[in-house]
């Protein structure tokens, strides 16, 4: 790849949203398991959970950034606009989800609940996870449907491929 090519802002996005799309889902999944265990490894794998949460929403909002950074140059080359208004739409409210079910976590791992709404605070925090896994997938179809069916962000080579 060029150097020119590396420092193409829209690349920057695709670059940065495979990070939360792994690491959300898998917390998704590791906040199942804890909530389904009864035995010694419950914690162990809540914690795992919590780690992934919070570095998957931190990564989710690095993609934020930079899609918003590479939609000058791709909202002027798709032919409709709307599906990448929808991806964005999308992309904020998975954040949003995700980002809550972080602050209860954060809440519950300082104790700033009260011991009768832990349990509660657990199922709602897993319940904002899965929400936002079922955004995180809708938003990657739709980001996906950009690139492969619109072209988005793809830079086309001339027809004798110079500059390659």
């Amino acid at each position: 790849m060029s150097e020119e090519g590396f420092w193409r802002i829209e690349i920057w996005h695709p670059l940065s949203v495979h990070f939360p799309i792994a690491l959300l889902i898998f917390a998704t999944l590791m906040m199942a398991i804890a909530l389904l265990s009864k035995n010694e490894y419950k914690v162990l794998i809540q914690k795992l959970g919590s780690i992934l949460l919070y570095t998957g929403c931190f990564a989710a909002w690095i993609s934020i950034f930079t899609g918003d950074l590479a939609e000058g140059t791709v909202a002027r080359k798709i032919c409709d606009p709307t599906v990448l208004k929808r991806h964005e739409t999308g992309a904020y409210i998975m954040a949003y989800f995700f980002s809550a079910a972080s602050i209860i976590n954060l809440m519950l791992l300082f104790k700033l609940l009260k011991n009768k709404l832990i349990p509660f605070a657990q199922y709602l925090i897993f319940l904002m996870m899965l929400i936002g896994t079922g955004y995180l997938l809708y938003v990657g179809h739709l980001g996906a449907s950009l690139v492969y069916e619109q072209g988005a962000g793809v830079k086309i080579p001339t027809s004798d491929c110079t500059g390659y």
